[in-house]
């Protein structure tokens, strides 16, 4: 689609020029260290629980000034959201380490001897030496 810039060019005395440019995104840094996301998260977290609490102290002094009803009611909803961040930390110490921790799954090899028989027949056995092989 070739745009006509014929009247602009005239007063201009200038000659127009259509020329597209093609923009690159930069790329985007996707780090796949689960150390940096835990620190990252760890710093947003502590950050979060630190404004939480400015606003729990305001927030609480408002509320005894004012003796209003619903500013209590919004600082004990504060106050709640803030302990719930804390909790949200201490859930990311507990996944970290959970990342950390080497995965056991059990042993690998599991060699079960089952006797299927009364006590008397395992007792035979035994005199006879069937279970008790020098080699």
């Amino acid at each position: 689609m070739e745009k006509s810039f014929n009247a602009i060019d005239k007063a201009l005395d200038i000659k127009a020029e259509m020329v597209e440019t093609v923009k690159e995104k930069p790329p985007v840094e996707t780090p796949d260290d689960p150390q940096k996301d835990y620190e990252y998260s760890r710093k947003q977290l502590y950050t979060l629980i630190e404004k939480g609490q400015e606003a729990v102290n305001g927030i609480l002094e408002l509320a005894q000034d004012s003796q209003h009803p619903r500013a209590f009611e919004v600082a004990g909803q504060l106050i709640k959201s803030v302990g719930d961040v804390t909790d949200k930390l201490l859930e990311l110490q507990k996944k970290m380490k959970d990342i950390e921790k080497p995965q056991s799954n059990g042993p690998k090899t599991v060699n079960n001897a089952l006797f299927i028989g009364s006590t008397a027949d395992l007792q035979k056995m035994l005199k006879q030496g069937f279970l008790n092989n020098d080699k």
